[in-house]
């Protein structure tokens, strides 16, 4: 036992040396000035070490000259300093792996990042692509086709020279359309040439409405002292059904597709009619026109003077 205290009293001491000779070397490290200044003089060793004598006494720590020449040493021999080993390379590598999960997450939000991105830019590149060539393939394939097609069905139904002219009017302006790759305007006249073709294809008379009320007078608003007249009239399929047609009201300037509307017509139509209800409750004669297959319009039974109206 008085051995094994002998040993631990002996090591004690280095342990306190080497303590003391660290702590020197820290003191003269936030005295860095003074040993620099200190340094260039012949006597710098001599100086220094009372100078950290002073500092210690100071302190009330007693400080041997061994040990204030090992720090002095120890100083300038950079011991007790961390020197880094290795590369920078190296030491980058080493605080990847250290810190991989951070990286890791980093680089996962960037790769995520990364793939939106490009998938949406390859969306947008691919939509872009898939509707340029359904415009080609429309202005190029489609729309000539289903032109052409349109075209000959109401030239075969056309009787007049009005509908001739309107078929050839309308297929002109579909191809000029197409030609300046207007897909618009192209199908707009494409569909105007349907309508054409359907309304030639139809028969019905115009009647004028027996129930309620038949005839109507209107003051136009640009004019308050001016009188509209007005036959209201329905039309009627050779098998009775009532048709619906697409009207343009003259007041207005729209297009409504109604079922019954009013015809203007001049002021003795309107009395001639008017009064013939009046005189029993019925018109006699309610055919205000035919409208043939093949004809744009009707031929009028009766004195009209062109424009109608959808409400009143």
């Amino acid at each position: 036992m008085s051995e094994e205290r002998t040993g631990a009293s002996a090591a004690a001491p280095k342990l306190d040396d080497l303590m003391l000779a660290m702590d020197v070397v820290d003191t003269l490290r936030h005295e860095q000035s003074l040993v620099e200044r200190e340094l260039d003089q012949a006597s710098r060793d001599d100086v220094l070490k009372k100078r950290l004598r002073e500092i210690y006494e100071g302190q009330g720590l007693e400080v041997s000259e061994r040990i204030l020449d090992e720090g002095i040493e120890a100083l300038k021999e950079s011991r007790f300093t961390y020197q880094r080993k290795g590369s920078a390379l190296k030491r980058k590598v080493a605080m990847l792996w250290v810190q991989r999960r951070l990286v890791g997450s980093i680089f996962a939000a960037l790769a995520l990042v990364g793939v939106v991105f490009l998938g949406n830019w390859w969306w947008q590149s691919s939509s872009a692509r898939q509707e340029a060539e359904a415009s080609r393939i429309e202005l190029t394939e489609t729309l000539p086709s289903e032109l052409n097609s349109v075209a000959t069905a109401a030239r075969t139904e056309a009787r007049t020279e009005d509908a001739k002219n309107e078929i050839e009017a309308l297929q002109a302006e579909a191809a000029n359309a197409l030609s300046r790759s207007d897909r618009a305007r192209a199908r707009r006249a494409v569909a105007d040439l349907k309508s054409l073709r359907d309304d030639l294809s139809l028969t019905y008379n115009l009647v004028i409405v027996q129930r309620g009320q038949s005839a109507v007078e209107t003051t136009p608003d640009v004019n308050p002292n001016a009188r509209n007249y007005y036959l209201l009239v329905e039309a009627i399929a050779p098998d009775g059904s009532k048709l619906s047609r697409e009207i343009t009201n003259e007041e207005t300037g729209e297009r409504e597709t109604v079922d019954m509307w009013g015809v203007r017509v001049p002021h003795q139509t309107y009395l001639s009619v008017r009064d013939d209800k009046l005189d029993d409750g019925i018109i006699q004669d309610r055919i205000l026109g035919v409208k043939q297959r093949g004809a744009l319009k009707p031929v009028y039974s009766m004195p009209v003077s062109g424009g109608s109206i959808t409400n009143w």
